[in-house]
């Protein structure tokens, strides 16, 4: 009898504790909605993406994209082309990609990875 007590109380234990930690727990987001813009579509964040996407744009890895990521967070093209501080031939070379560039609300679970994700070949 008392050996089924202690069991009995250490359930309800862990079950109480249980109940108190549903509400705490972590709700995981598996799709974010700026991922296709993080160098899996043709249009790269400015504001979210890695410094690596840009090598799929001839010209501006690693000169441009260190400018771009190094004076993010934009609201739009726009202020990134202002505060670039770009050279004339850079400027034609972003002119060329303008279409495939976007600034988006930036997000710290992309922006802490934009310059180095870890990702070693």
């Amino acid at each position: 009898m008392q050996a089924e007590s202690v069991d009995r109380r250490g359930f309800l234990g862990a079950l109480g504790a249980a109940v108190v930690a549903a509400p705490l727990a972590a709700s995981a987001n598996v799709e974010y909605p700026n991922v296709p813009y993080l160098g899996g579509s043709d249009i790269i964040d400015v504001n979210n993406a890695n410094v690596r996407v840009y090598t799929r744009l001839p010209g501006m890895y690693p000169a441009i994209a260190k400018k771009i990521i190094k004076r993010a967070p934009y609201k739009d093209i726009n202020e990134m082309l202002e505060k670039g501080d770009f050279t004339a031939a850079e400027k034609d070379i972003l002119d060329k990609y303008l279409p495939n560039l976007t600034a988006l609300e930036p997000a710290p679970e992309y922006v802490i990875d934009n310059i180095n994700n870890g990702l070693y070949r």
